[in-house]
């Protein structure tokens, strides 16, 4: 059945009694607290550790809420966990880089060698 543009959709089946409500998935909410706190504490390098977990137990909530059959919602948070996991991935990197372009930087500066004083042949 074709719905035309502008029109409002056909009225859906009624649902069975034993059917389970929809309910937002729970590893939902930990993804986006997981993400936010990666992306709050990416630049002190300490965002990397709950966006790798936050990736992970992002996969593991779309793997369950498509085995539910649509019971499962909350696909909202877990597009917003997993955009503030990758930031703090990103600020991670952004830092490391960072730290690295420091480190060379004074590692360039340092005297080579050892220094004699000047009345040493």
């Amino acid at each position: 059945m074709t719905i035309a543009p502008g029109s409002a959709p056909a009225a859906s089946a009624p649902r069975h009694p034993l059917d389970p409500d929809p309910v937002r998935a729970t590893k939902a909410r930990a993804v986006f607290a997981l993400g936010l706190m990666a992306a709050m504490t990416g630049l002190l390098l300490g965002g990397a550790v709950p966006a790798m977990v936050a990736l992970q137990l992002a996969r593991q909530a779309r793997r369950e809420a498509y085995a539910s059959g649509g019971f499962l919602t909350g696909a909202t948070w877990l597009r917003r966990g997993e955009r503030l996991a990758l930031t703090g991935l990103a600020l991670v990197a952004v830092s490391l880089v960072a730290l690295l372009v420091i480190g060379v930087v004074r590692l360039a500066e340092a005297p080579y060698g050892q220094d004699f004083a000047p009345n040493v042949d």
